[in-house]
């Protein structure tokens, strides 16, 4: 049994709300219909941040942020509210993380039409 699953799933959620202030619905909700999922959560959690990782915690959080915003995740991103909260990241360092991230999707939309331009600068040359 790994550490994770040596704690109870009350355990975890407590560690949850140490970390981040609350749990976000979605944890409280899934722990109630299916408890395994919140030992695989936290099995993945270790995986992508280890304790002992190369990035800080300060890092990480912004990083998470990042992709939360990117991929459309209201509750991680909530998520990640709180703990900045929590961990008192100053408000400049989330507001770049914002705006390199509003810079990534920009580029993100030009790229994915790469296609659209090629066809109108054929249809250019045609006319």
């Amino acid at each position: 049994m790994s550490d994770q699953q040596s704690l109870s799933v009350e355990q975890i959620l407590a560690g949850m709300r140490q970390g981040m202030g609350r749990v976000p619905d979605a944890i409280e909700k899934s722990v109630t219909a299916d408890p395994a999922l919140i030992y695989e959560h936290m099995r993945s959690r270790a995986f992508s941040m280890p304790q002992e990782g190369a990035l800080d915690d300060e890092t990480r959080t912004l990083i998470y942020l990042a992709a939360a915003l990117a991929g459309s995740s209201h509750a991680c991103v909530q998520a990640m509210a709180d703990k900045i909260v929590q961990q008192g990241i100053p408000a400049a360092k989330v507001v770049e993380a914002i705006r390199i991230t509003r810079f990534a999707m920009a580029t993100k939309v030009i790229g994915d039409a790469e296609a659209v331009f090629e066809a109108l600068n054929k249809s250019e040359k045609i006319t």
